[in-house]
């Protein structure tokens, strides 16, 4: 009986050493891009404020996003600044907090969009392994979009560049993944090697944009776009 004990208890004990996990906290004006080479998923209508980090270096792609009073009008402006990277070394059970430098809200948003200050603490006021990497991966707005000519930047896929090398995280293994043979994905038709679901998702995304600038551009700036659709036609 005392091997099955022995047994039992290892498993148990392994079993807590996989379940562990700390979590890294954000305020709402602050929005996550990608974590460890991949996109986080964030809607305009939902906020995620948390993640889980296994032990290790991971590096967390974030950014600042808020509305904030105008200057000149009773709207909104939408105030983003560029990805900047955080890599942290998690060495425990431990909850993380991002905040600004400064305090525990933005005081001057479109300064601190430039180039955003920002520091991690722990719940426990234990010491932070972390640094902070400024990037220039940006978003242009989709109005100026329109009129520039410029192409858009695929913020999430660059962030999820930039991130991808994660260091002493461990990895579940995952099954090999069968692969057609050359000869056989040479007789694919190009519509099958695409990938219609990414397609969609971009579709559906783009349309987002599109409603969210829309609510947030003024009377003349609606005008100059539905001149501009109309020409499109």
């Amino acid at each position: 009986m005392k091997p099955r004990l022995t047994i039992t208890a290892l498993l148990a004990l392994c079993g807590s050493s996989a379940a562990f996990a700390a979590d890294f906290n954000i305020p709402m004006a602050f929005e996550y891009i990608a974590v460890d080479g991949k996109e986080v998923e964030t809607s305009l209508f939902s906020h995620k404020s948390e993640i889980e980090l296994e032990q290790g270096t991971h590096k967390i792609a974030i950014r600042y996003n808020d509305l904030v009073a105008d200057d000149f009008s009773d709207s909104e402006t939408n105030i983003k600044s560029n990805a900047f990277i955080v890599t942290i070394n998690v060495d425990g059970d431990y909850s993380y907090q991002l905040k600004p430098a400064d305090g525990e809200f933005v005081k001057n948003p479109k300064s601190f969009a430039k180039a955003p200050q920002v520091v991690v603490t722990r719940e426990d006021n234990g010491n932070v392994s972390y640094k902070v990497t400024q990037t220039n991966i940006s978003e242009e707005s989709f109005v100026s979009r329109l009129f520039s000519g410029n192409n858009p930047t695929d913020v999430d896929a660059e962030a999820a560049a930039a991130t991808g090398a994660a260091v002493a995280v461990a990895a579940t293994p995952t099954a090999p993944v069968s692969k057609p043979s050359p000869a056989a994905a040479a007789t694919l038709p190009e519509t099958a090697k695409a990938a219609p679901a990414a397609a969609t998702a971009d579709t559906a995304k783009a349309e987002q944009m599109l409603q969210y600038w829309w609510l947030q551009a003024d009377e003349q700036t609606r005008k100059e776009f539905m001149s501009w659709a109309i020409k499109q036609l």
